[in-house]
């Protein structure tokens, strides 16, 4: 019979799928009653010798009072969680909460014991350190701050678990115990543990995918032609490097498909299977997917179609895919992928619907499209491009883009990604990983579906508020290369794959036509590049001339990259030279040879000789000339040869197809070359990120206190807008004054007020329809006296209306500047964005707006006020007087720091703040408070929930 205490709500937002270290998976769930035979099943399987560890005596098995004991949990001050793998358990964790005796206790006691009991086979898994992050917050969640854990001296792995978690901890040892207590409060080191173990087990659930020894394609025919044997003949033709076998309900015992066995089921297969590539129709996938699980299949590539792109029923049938996939510890690429393909020579992959694999190279291809992937690589193959891995991922249901991320960030076979993404299903998290990915190599993404707002059928996402100009602004934050097409994204990928990245925005520019050169010249200006006066070569430049004026052009240190453009020539007999480019493409490649530290493009026109001789890229990279002082880092042809120096992470390496990339348009090439040029200087900068300034004179306390006091005021779980006074106070605890603003209901009270604030003063309206608005006549400035106050106050009740309608108010003048806004705001996908513009319709019209992710950091904050492009009014434009714009960045900074402190604001808005030559003015201020919303990156690792 159950206790009062035993009838908690079961808490089902405590269950999560997780990926394991190995890259399997396992769902962590709250034990129940009902759960009595699993647990004694469970502890037959675990060894004598982790029981004795668990309870530090022989404990062959457990009574009917410990299984009673381990399966009634209150969910407040005894929680029981399981880590499940095909519905059985492989771990358990438990906490009871304790006084300061030890002694079983109720809140408010903030301490508990924590004990766990991890099944011997899983054992090595991180099974133990995945269910201590979920206990944790289950605890802080049920008011408990702090764990204490028993543990015997040689159970050095439970000890390691404990100790590996980051937390700020104490040791102790008594009675031949070891002691350990350690807060429950995340840590900077916490959290950075918490996501290395995300990256390793997320990437490790990848390569599961593209590395397999061992490939079963389910749904092959017994007829040549469909799905199933294209993908079967696809991986045959790669020459692929492990077992590969066709599986099939109506194959015959013993059969053979191309020489590959056939077997009517998975499970008929002796050898272990690693991957499947599932092609059988949808009503069939359920039970191919019981059989792999059954089989212990690694990971699974659904190619199958009629999904949640089908509709409702479709999307259900999504859904249970990936439960039933996940109850077995599997992970699943699709449904309705494409597939995947690795060209490592040791894996030789394409189980994919590409009938020709690309050629091998150092390029990470990403798509949820399968007919953008088909585009992508076949424009790649043809521009000679070879790629590392290629992933599509279809309705990605279960592996992500960011899975694929992580699995980039520390292959070193990958040194540039591609990524096409038809939504972002996590965009906190994607942020977060491209950031760090991109400190290390290149990621280039284009976002389909951008503009209508509306994810591609059978995506499920998180939505989010934000506009796509503010997502793609967080994107090129986090240094990720954001381009508008799948052309640029090729483009840009061919120059980073093959070329190092440049130092600096200055640009040569030479080639054997004026025209094209002076169309370089200006493309250079309008994407933010220097360029240096082309160089004309005339029509007769021969291969030896484009050789020494490239060769003199990379050895100048005034010169950061070269683009070299090209027409056909004519000899002096009037006849075409070297009409196939071969030529040509040889001169380039030796002169750029001679200076690997600066990058080449090439512009041609009629030339597809040359770039197909500039993609074939027949020989390897070859020794090239040591570098000479004065030459810019480069080697002129005619100096004694040296070894080639040491390529950048992005460049081609030494011994490998040395390619200079090649395009038919001069804006294609200048577009790629600025998009390098913009990363490599984040690049720079991502080195010293900056700080999140300290400010002595803030009062988190006190607005905290404040904060907890008005939400118990409001009473509204929607949250409210702040009155003004209050608005005022909170935002006076963070160093950030708003000058008063009275209330003038009348001429009396406009003028009473004006006579304590002092003129000269201001009238303005607040009605929504007129507030911000100047440009429609709602304010009246510099009122020297009485007699024009009273005066403007007719004027603009006589033309807009009543004074209750127009809420007028009166407030001191603010000296002159210029006037901008500052915002700050939680999005439920992105997290907290600040905002930065200058006032006015026009700004807004024009979408002139910059953003940040919150913390900012002294640099965020110089960097936000000059990405926009009205910035210049702030600096002295047309001979004006620059403003106090590091007054500015500290205001951005602690509005940063209010919203990062305190997550119950979730809005600010300061309209206008008027910059002047010194100092600066908030004149009008909204907050916004409310419940705080929650915060999956700092919770435990889970995968999104089905």
């Amino acid at each position: 019979m159950q206790t009062p205490s035993d009838r908690h709500a079961y808490p089902s937002h405590w269950e999560a799928d997780v990926v394991l270290r190995d890259g399997g998976t396992a769902r962590i769930r709250p034990i129940t009653a009902e759960d009595a035979d699993r647990l004694v099943s469970f502890y037959e399987q675990v060894s004598d010798e982790s029981k004795y560890y668990r309870f530090f005596a022989p404990y062959p098995r457990l009574s009917a009072k410990d299984v009673h004991r381990f399966t009634h949990h209150d969910q407040v001050d005894r929680v029981g969680l399981a880590a499940t793998v095909g519905g059985e358990f492989i771990a358990t964790v438990r906490f009871d909460r304790i006084d300061s005796r030890g002694m079983s206790a109720s809140a408010p006691a903030d301490e508990a014991e924590v004990a766990f009991l991890v099944q011997d086979a899983h054992q090595g898994r991180g099974v133990a350190s995945t269910l201590l992050e979920h206990i944790a917050a289950v605890a802080r969640e049920r008011g408990i701050r702090r764990f204490a854990a028993e543990v015997l001296p040689a159970n050095t792995k439970m000890i390691k678990v404990f100790t590996d978690a980051g937390y700020q901890q104490k040791r102790s040892f008594e009675d031949g115990v070891v002691r350990l207590e350690f807060d429950l409060e995340p840590t900077d080191r916490s959290l950075a543990v918490q996501r290395a173990r995300e990256q390793r087990a997320e990437a490790r659930s990848v390569q599961r995918l593209l590395t397999p020894k061992s490939v079963a394609v389910i749904g092959v025919g017994r007829t040549p032609g469909g799905v199933g044997r294209s993908v079967l003949r696809n991986l045959r033709e790669a020459g692929f490097t492990g077992q590969l076998y066709a599986v099939n309900s109506a194959f015959d015992e013993g059969a053979e498909v191309d020489g590959v066995p056939a077997y009517r089921s998975v499970r008929d297969i002796d050898e272990t299977v690693e991957l499947a590539v599932v092609t059988v129709p949808a009503e069939r996938v359920p039970q191919a997917v019981a059989e792999c699980g059954e089989r212990g299949v690694l990971g699974l590539v659904v190619i199958s179609a009629g999904y949640a792109e089908s509709g409702p029923e479709g999307r259900e049938r999504q859904r249970e895919l990936v439960r039933q996939a996940r109850s077995y510890g599997t992970r699943i690429l699709g449904p309705n992928a494409f597939g995947v393909i690795n060209t490592s020579p040791d894996v030789r992959l394409n189980a994919s619907l590409a009938p020709h694999p690309p050629e091998r190279g150092r390029i990470g291809l990403f798509t949820q499209s399968g007919a953008i992937g088909i585009a992508l690589l076949s424009g790649l193959h043809r521009r000679g491009a070879g790629l590392s891995t290629f992933v599509s991922a279809g309705n990605r249901a279960d592996v992500s883009g960011n899975d694929v991320l992580q699995y980039w960030y520390e292959d070193p076979d990958t040194d540039v990604a591609l990524m096409y993404l038809e939504s972002i299903g996590n965009p906190r998290k994607f942020t977060r990983l491209a950031r760090r990915a991109a400190a290390a190599k290149p990621l280039v993404v284009v976002q389909g579906a951008r503009h209508s707002g509306i994810a591609p059928t059978g995506h499920t996402v998180q939505a989010t508020r934000l506009p796509y100009a503010t997502v793609s602004a967080l994107l090129r934050q986090a240094g990720v290369i954001r381009v508008d097409t799948v052309t640029e994204m090729v483009d840009a990928g061919l120059l980073l794959a093959g070329q190092p990245l440049p130092s600096g925005p200055r640009v040569a520019i030479l080639g054997n036509s004026e025209s094209l050169g002076l169309l370089t010249y200006d493309a250079c200006v309008a994407d933010g590049l220097r360029p240096l006066p082309p160089l004309d070569l005339t029509t007769g430049a021969t291969p030896d001339d484009f050789r020494a004026a490239l060769a003199d052009a990379l050895s100048d240190d005034a010169c950061d990259a070269v683009i070299v453009t090209a027409i056909p020539w004519v000899g002096e007999d009037g006849a075409t030279g070297s009409p196939e480019g071969e030529e040509l493409a040889a001169a380039l490649r030796e002169a750029a040879a001679g200076c690997p530290a600066k990058p080449v493009a090439v512009v041609h026109v009629e030339l597809g000789g040359l770039a197909e001789a500039l993609a074939a890229a027949t020989r390897t990279r070859p020794d090239a000339p040591a570098p000479a002082p004065g030459s810019g880092g480069c080697a002129h042809p005619s100096r004694p040869a040296g070894r080639l120096p040491t390529a950048t992470p992005t460049a081609a390496t030494a011994g490998e197809a040395y390619r200079i990339p090649a395009y038919p348009a001069a804006e294609r090439a200048v577009r790629a070359l600025a998009q390098a040029v913009k990363y490599a200087q984040w690049r720079r900068e991502a080195r010293e990120p900056g700080k999140v300034h300290e400010y002595e004179d803030i009062d988190e306390s006190g607005a905290a206190r404040r904060i907890g006091e008005l939400l118990v005021e409001q009473d509204d779980p929607r949250g409210a807008t702040l009155a003004q006074d209050d608005a005022r106070e909170l935002l006076g605890r963070y160093g950030i004054d708003v000058r008063d603003a009275r209330p003038a209901p009348d001429p009396d009270a406009a003028v009473a007020a004006a006579h304590a604030l002092g003129y000269p003063v201001a009238l303005k309206t607040t009605a929504p329809h007129l507030r911000h608005r100047a440009d429609l006549g709602g304010v009246r400035l510099d009122l020297a006296d009485e007699e024009q106050l009273r005066r403007a106050y007719a004027e603009l009740t006589e033309a807009f209306g009543k004074p209750a309608e127009l809420r007028p108010v009166v407030q001191a003048m603010a000296p002159r500047g210029v006037d901008t806004v500052v915002r700050a705001v939680i999005d439920p996908a992105a997290g907290a964005v600040l905002s930065f513009g200058l006032a006015g319709a026009a700004s807004e019209l024009l979408g002139d707006t910059g953003h940040r992710l919150i913390p900012v950091t002294e640099r965020d904050a110089g960097s936000l006020v000059r990405s926009i492009r009205t910035a210049p009014l702030l600096f002295g434009w047309r001979g004006s007087a620059p403003v106090d714009t590091p007054a500015l960045e500290e205001l951005l900074q602690r509005v940063s720091r209010l919203v990062d402190d305190h997550p119950e604001v979730v809005a600010v808005s300061l309209e206008p703040v008027v910059v002047a030559q010194r100092g600066l003015s908030v004149l009008g201020a909204s907050v916004r408070l409310a419940p705080p919303p929650a915060r999956s990156d700092l919770g435990p690792r889970a995968l999104p929930g089905y």
